[in-house]
This record gives C-alpha cells, structure tokens and sequence, in this order.
C-alpha cells in the first residue's frame, strides 16, 4: 500500500512539475508561465493570434542558445520585443522566463548578444541589449508595436490588416549619475557630464558623431570609459 501511495505522489509531483513548465537544472529549478501569443484587438473585437498579424513581435523568431543564470543549464531563449519578454523553450511548449533578479542578464551564445534587465524608471523599463559594459555603459532598446486592424470604409475598400510594426531603436547612456536617453547632440552629453566637459569638447571636435548611429555612440562611450 505504501509504494502505491508513493507511486502516486511521485507521478502528481511530476505532473505538477511538467504542467507548471519547470526545467531541472543543476541545482536549481526553472519556472515559467506559458505563452499568451494573443493580441487583443479593439477594432476586430476579438483576440488575434500572432500568425494573423502582419509582421513579427521578434527580431529573431529563431530560438538560439542562451545562459539564463548561475547554475542554471543552457536554454534555448527568443526575445519578443512586443512583450519585453524572454521566452524559452521546453517540452511542454513555449514559456515566459520569470522577470526575476536572477534572470536579469541572458547570455546569448550565437548571434553573441546579452540581453539585461534595466530600471531605467521610465516607459521603456525592462529588457535592453548591452552593446558596451562598464563604468559607462550603452544600452539598445528593441520595441515592437501592434497596430490594429482599420475596418473598411465602404464597401468599395479593402480592410487593411493588423501588423506588428518595428520601432526605432532607443539607445541608453548609463553613466554613475543616472541614464542619457537617446542623445541627441554633444551638448547633452555635456550637460550631463560637466567635469569632463575640456576632454569632450576635444573629443567632439576630432570625431564627427552621429547620435542616431550606433557605431559612434560606441565609439563615445568607449572613449568615456577611457577617459
């Protein structure tokens, strides 16, 4: 009778497991939500699907190899830049990695890429590409927008579908006193960073920077981090 209970809690506690979309890992367990890939749409006055939406909530749909924490195993990761969120995947299907502490730096193997959480404080709080680390880092946010469906307007015209539009990126400057969002000139660097207003205007004056491209806002937060 003993093993029969005990076959049963061993099979429930499993179960429970399987349905909650937990990974065993080295030391520790992984749990996720399941994936909502539903929009709600206002204008069709239902739920649409990813699949009938126009566009993509991914930069890559591709699911790629990823460190997700200290000693968690390696997952197979996707960022959905609609959401901000990462998800992952298992056999019970596609899940929603926690937005917990430990899970706020997500290495990606191939492309290389880490995503992190950022408190940035503002709209665009949550996940961001790191492009540069240290003492001045650059963040890239990645934002996807969902524009519904614009009925016709008689019926000569045609419905225009839902799309999934991608958005500018926004790039971060994160120094020791808080966050540059988007600069958009020198003198907001400056502004922000008046103790190293000499060396900036030197570094401005020798380097034509484009604030709207990324290889120069790297090329600026390297050289603050130099400087």
């Amino acid at each position: 009778m003993k093993k029969i209970v005990l076959s049963i809690l061993t099979i429930a506690f499993s179960f429970s497991f399987a349905q909650s979309g937990i990974i065993l890992s080295k030391d520790n367990m992984l749990e996720g939500s399941m994936l909502h890939d539903m929009v709600t749409s206002a204008k069709a006055g239902r739920s649409l699907k990813y699949d009938d939406i126009l566009g993509s909530p991914y930069s890559n749909q591709n699911f790629s190899k990823a460190k997700i924490a200290e000693d968690y195993e390696m997952i197979q990761v996707r960022y959905n830049s609609y959401s901000d969120e990462v998800e992952f995947k298992n056999e019970n299907g596609v899940m929603v990695l926690p937005k917990e502490n430990k899970f706020s730096k997500i290495e990606i193997l191939s492309p290389k890429q880490t995503l992190i959480f950022v408190n940035t404080k503002d709209d665009l709080n949550g996940y961001f590409y790191e492009l540069l680390n240290g003492k001045t880092s650059l963040y890239k946010k990645i934002k996807t927008k969902f524009i519904d469906v614009i009925p016709a307007s008689s019926s000569y015209a045609s419905e225009k579908p839902a799309t999934f539009k991608n958005l500018d990126p926004i790039y971060y400057i994160k120094t020791e006193k808080g966050f540059i969002k988007n600069p958009k000139n020198k003198k907001e660097i400056i502004e922000q960073l008046p103790e190293k207003k000499e060396v900036l205007n030197t570094f401005f004056s020798q380097n034509k920077i484009k604030f709207d491209k990324e290889e120069d806002l790297k090329k600026l937060v390297t050289f603050l981090n130099q400087n």
